[in-house]
């Protein structure tokens, strides 16, 4: 992960939630003081974040003892505790919320992860995250997405070309499409992924006789036709599935023998897990 962007998530989150200070701490909390805390789990699932908490609490008191007792990954229960901080008091309090935020929200994202790809963890597929994220913390929420055993699919519009339905509408065909993409790699010297979705097994047909991508998305459909374009396709491409995906859905989704699924509901529709920092009385 890169450390920059973390810490100019970090900064920012503290400058939105401490301001020109926290008042309440600066007018009880003498600034010498030092306490322990503990982060307690209250809700079952994966943890997540615990590498930027204790980024956090470094962040705002270098002297900070940071004591992780269960790793990203890890399954958890109610009761079971992350790890102990001992720092500044003041420092504690104005990165409790910070890192509580953070932790609840990659952990919900990496335990509906985690149940996705249980599902299917016996098949020759691959879950996939999508764009549909929150806006600039999307580099946690695929890191979550990491934690929880699925994979990252683009990290935005700069790294893989994803031709979709309004591309092909806006251009004229899919054929256009397809064609202008290799010619603008071309112009430019670029060798990124290409991905074109079909809606039909005729749109199917037209990327076939193209060529020149690297994945077809099928879009939306029924599960006789998906496993007829994966049947037609063969070899040539790497197939995905996409369009409201659930995990009802998911596993007869993957016996039609795509190669990877893609899923916005890992970031979109994870809840996030409840989690509590309490500071540990003398």
């Amino acid at each position: 992960m890169n450390l920059d962007q973390i810490d100019a998530f970090i900064a920012a989150g503290l400058k939105e939630d401490v301001g020109t200070g926290d008042v309440t701490c600066l007018a009880c909390i003498p600034a010498t003081a030092r306490n322990r805390a503990r982060l307690l789990v209250k809700d079952e699932g994966v943890l997540a974040g615990v590498a930027i908490a204790e980024r956090i609490f470094k962040t705002l008191d270098p002297t900070a003892h940071f004591e992780k007792i269960l790793d990203d990954g890890a399954n958890i229960k109610y009761g079971d505790v992350a790890f102990f901080v001992e720092c500044h008091s003041q420092a504690l309090l104005q990165g409790e919320r910070l890192t509580l935020n953070t932790m609840q929200r990659m952990s919900g994202i990496a335990t509906i992860s985690k149940q996705y790809h249980d599902a299917v963890a016996d098949l020759p597929v691959k879950i996939l995250d999508t764009r549909k994220t929150t806006p600039l913390i999307r580099f946690l929420e695929k890191w979550a997405v990491r934690i929880g055993g699925c994979h990252n699919y683009r990290d935005g519009l700069y790294d893989w070309f994803m031709i979709k339905d309004n591309h092909t509408d806006a251009c004229g065909s899919i054929q256009a499409a397809i064609e202008r993409v290799y010619a603008y790699q071309q112009e430019k010297g670029l060798n990124l992924n290409v991905t074109v979705e079909v809606r039909n097994l005729e749109e199917l047909q037209q990327v076939l006789d193209t060529g020149k991508i690297t994945r077809i998305m099928l879009d939306n459909f029924q599960l006789e036709a998906m496993q007829e374009a994966v049947k037609i396709v063969g070899n040539r491409f790497e197939t995905e599935a996409s369009g409201g995906v659930t995990l009802d859905t998911l596993r007869a989704i993957a016996l039609t023998g795509v190669d990877y699924i893609s899923v916005g509901a890992l970031t979109h529709s994870a809840q996030s897990l409840d989690l509590s920092l309490k500071v540990l009385k003398d």
